[in-house]
Order: C-alpha cells, then structure tokens, then sequence
C-alpha cells in the first residue's frame, strides 16, 4: 500500500515539473517575443527566480500591485558591434504582458555567486556596480543552464574586464568545455573522413596503375600474337 501511495506521489510530482518546465518554455518564448523583439535584441535565455530576502521598500515606493512573476533575461542586440544585457522582467498576477523592469549593461556584472559548488543548488547571487541581488531560481537545473549561457556570454563579448564566477559547480563553467570537446567531435570526424577519402583515393589509383598494366600486358600480347601470325603466314 505504501509503495503504491509513493509511487502515485512521485508521478504528480513528476508531472508538476512536466507543467512547470512547460509553463515556464512559454513564458520565456514571450517575453523573447515582447520585450527583446521590438528593440531588435535576441534573447539568449533567462531563469524565472525569487528573492531569498525581503527587499526594503521605501515607504512612498509601496504601491501594491499585488503578486508576481520574476525572470532574469540574458539578451544581444542584434545590431553591431554587439552588447549584451540582464534585464530583470515582471508578470503581475491576473496580466498576461511582461513589464521589463531594471537592466543592466554586462559590462556592469561585477560578480556571479552560485553559493555551494558542492551540490546543486538554485539559489545564486548577482552583485552589479550599483545593485546587490539574492535570488533562489526555480530549480536547480534552470539556473544551471542559464549559468552556463551567461558564462559563455562573458567570455565571447567582454574583452577588458570579464565578471568574477565564484562558488560555482564545474559543470556550470565547462559550458566552453563542451563547445571545445563538440568542436574536437566535429574535427576528428573531418579528419577521418578525410583519412577515408585518400584511402580510397589510394585504392584507386593502384587499381588504376593494375589497370593500366593489364593495357600493356594485353596489347604486347596483340603485338605478339600478330607478329607469331604473320610469321607463320609467311
């Protein structure tokens, strides 16, 4: 009885991830959609979070617009030279529009805390050169992959003065590891197709020099055999 009670369990659990990872694909596609858009920017990901602590609010500042969604977005223009930026964006409960709320030059990133490098963990810290954020992302691995994107968005775009990574896991800083050992996968196949090609290439070109002797052969074989037949004729 208990197995089958926990097995139920785990499956609602399995499918409340199912509808959550799903309900937050959407969310992403449309804030890509209405805030990156327009400014001809493209988003390259983001990560739906929380605050771990309660923000101060000045007292003239509360204006109570109830509940809400944050995301934190990682965008480029596409215009050149490119810039890339963080943008924290808002869904307020019952709208179905996202507001985009502080941004951020990437420039500006001084620091990217992933707290525990020792286990997966949501919650990571941002500190700007004017702003201070604890956030807890919705789950582990969606701030793991946006991890791994803003990472390697520093490291393409930011030439003089690249952000801090700290406390982070090694699979979080492997993001150009991975695109290493893909490019490596890519070149080995190359090469041994190129090995292939000149194998073959090889191949052929004995079977044609084989070829060519059996020519030769042949035709002293005709020269021979007429010269044998005109002799005898004679």
């Amino acid at each position: 009885m208990m197995k089958k009670y926990h097995n139920l369990k785990q499956r609602q659990e399995n499918s409340l991830r199912a509808l959550l990872a799903c309900s937050t694909m959407s969310a992403k596609s449309a804030i890509s959609k209405e805030i990156f858009a327009p400014l001809d920017e493209r988003m390259l990901g983001a990560v739906q979070v929380k605050r771990r602590t309660k923000k101060k609010i000045p007292f003239l500042a509360t204006g109570g617009q109830g509940e809400y969604l944050t995301y934190i977005c990682l965008s480029v223009t596409n215009k050149k030279p490119t810039q890339a930026s963080i943008t924290k964006v808002k869904q307020f409960e019952g709208s179905t529009s996202f507001v985009r709320r502080s941004q951020w030059m990437l420039e500006q990133l001084r620091q990217v805390n992933g707290i525990d490098p020792n286990r997966d963990s949501a919650e990571f810290d941002l500190l700007f050169e004017n702003a201070f954020d604890q956030w807890v992302a919705s789950t582990a691995s969606e701030k793991c992959t946006f991890f791994q994107i803003l990472h390697h968005t520093c490291q393409r775009y930011l030439t003089d003065r690249k952000p801090e990574f700290i406390n982070c896991q090694s699979k979080i800083m492997g993001g150009n590891s991975i695109l290493h050992s893909a490019a490596d996968s890519v070149t080995s196949a190359v090469q041994k197709a190129s090995q292939a090609l000149n194998e073959r290439g090889e191949r052929l070109g004995r079977a044609e020099e084989k070829t060519e002797d059996m020519k030769n052969s042949a035709q002293q074989f005709a020269e021979t055999a007429h010269k044998l037949a005109m002799k005898h004729k004679c």
